[in-house]
C-alpha cells in the first residue's frame, strides 16, 4: 500500500533506490507475479521528440503508435488506441448523447461529479478509486495488452466528516493507462501533494491531466509545483470552473511551460511526437455527440 502522508524530500540516491524497490516489488503485490512490469516505473526520463499533435474525432481510426485523448467534461477524458480499446477517466455516468460504451472506466468518489454509484452494468472493467474497506488502498493492475491501468492511492478530505482529522485514507486514485509506450496519469481528484513513496509508484508521467480548480482540489501554488515535479511533456488542465482559475495556473506555470490552444476537445499523441519543451495544452470540453 502506498502512504498518503506527506514525507520530507529524499536525496537523489535515495529516490533512484526507491524507484528500484518499487519496480522489484510490483508483480508481487496484489495479482501475483505474473503482472507486465510498468514500463512508466522502469523508465524513468521522459523521452523527448519533435512537437506535433493531431486531432481527430472520436470515432476515427487512431494511428499506429498512438493513443488518442478527447476531453469530455469536468475531469472525464476519453483515451483510445489503435486496435480499439477505451477508457474514461472520472466517469460519472454520462458521457454524452453517442452509442459509445467505453471498455473500462475509472472513478474517485471525492463529489458526485467523478463517479456513479450506477455505472452501465454492461461496461467490463469498473475501476473504483477507493476500497469498499473504509482506508484500506485500491489496488488496480488491469492488463488489457494494449493499454495497462494501474493506481496509486491518495488522502481526500473526508466526506460528511468522515476519517480521523476530517481525512479519508486512500479515498482517490491517481490512474495510470500505458498506451502504445504513452505514460498517461490523470491525478482524479487531488487533495494534497504527493510524497515521496507516491512519485516513485507513479514513475514517469508523460500526458498529465491536472486539476485546475484552486480549491477544491489541491491549491494552485500546490498543484504548479506537482505539474512541475513530474515534469511531463504534455499537461492537460481540467476540473476548472471558469476562466479565472485556468488563467492563474497558466500564468504560474508559463516561464517552465509553452502553453498552447489547438481548438477542439481532442488530440492524438505518440511518444516519438512528444514536444521537447513541457507543454501546457489546453482543450475544449465537449461531450461525445451522435453522428460526430
Amino acid at each position: 500500500m502506498v502512504r498518503a502522508t506527506l514525507m520530507p524530500a529524499a536525496p537523489i540516491s535515495a529516490l533512484l533506490a526507491l524507484a528500484l524497490l518499487c519496480l522489484t516489488a510490483w508483480p508481487a503485490a496484489g495479482q501475483g507475479r505474473d503482472r507486465r512490469l510498468s514500463h512508466c516505473i522502469a523508465i524513468a526520463d521522459a523521452t523527448p521528440g519533435v512537437t506535433y499533435l493531431h486531432k481527430a474525432a472520436f470515432n476515427d481510426p487512431v494511428p499506429g503508435f498512438s493513443a488518442r485523448i478527447s476531453y469530455l467534461s469536468h475531469s472525464m477524458f476519453l483515451i483510445q488506441t489503435p486496435g480499439g480499446l477505451s477508457a474514461v477517466t472520472d466517469y460519472d455516468g454520462w458521457i454524452g448523447t453517442a452509442d459509445f460504451l467505453p471498455d473500462v472506466v475509472t472513478m474517485n468518489h471525492a463529489h458526485s461529479s467523478h463517479w456513479t454509484p450506477a455505472p452501465d452494468p454492461a461496461i467490463p472493467h469498473v475501476l473504483k478509486g477507493w476500497s469498499n474497506n473504509y482506508g484500506a488502498a485500491a489496488d488496480h493492475y488491469l492488463d488489457l495488452g494494449e493499454m495497462l491501468i494501474r493506481n496509486v492511492s491518495t488522502d481526500i478530505r473526508a466526506m460528511g466528516g468522515l476519517g480521523e482529522g476530517g481525512v479519508e485514507e486512500n479515498g482517490n486514485s491517481i490512474f495510470v493507462f500505458e498506451v502504445e509506450g504513452l505514460c498517461i496519469g490523470h491525478l482524479g481528484h487531488l487533495h494534497h501533494e504527493p510524497n515521496e513513496e507516491q512519485y516513485a509508484a507513479l514513475g514517469r508521467v508523460d500526458v498529465l491531466m491536472a486539476p485546475v480548480d484552486g480549491g477544491m482540489t489541491l491549491d494552485l501554488p500546490s498543484m504548479i509545483r506537482v505539474v512541475t515535479r513530474l515534469k511531463s511533456s504534455v499537461v492537460l488542465p481540467m476540473h476548472w470552473f471558469s476562466d479565472a482559475s485556468l488563467h492563474w495556473f497558466i500564468e504560474g506555470v508559463s516561464d517552465a511551460f509553452e502553453v498552447r490552444y489547438p481548438g477542439g476537445s481532442e488530440i492524438t499523441l505518440s511518444l516519438r511526437d512528444l514536444p521537447s519543451r513541457p507543454t501546457l495544452i489546453v482543450l475544449d470540453p465537449a461531450p461525445l455527440r451522435a453522428g460526430r
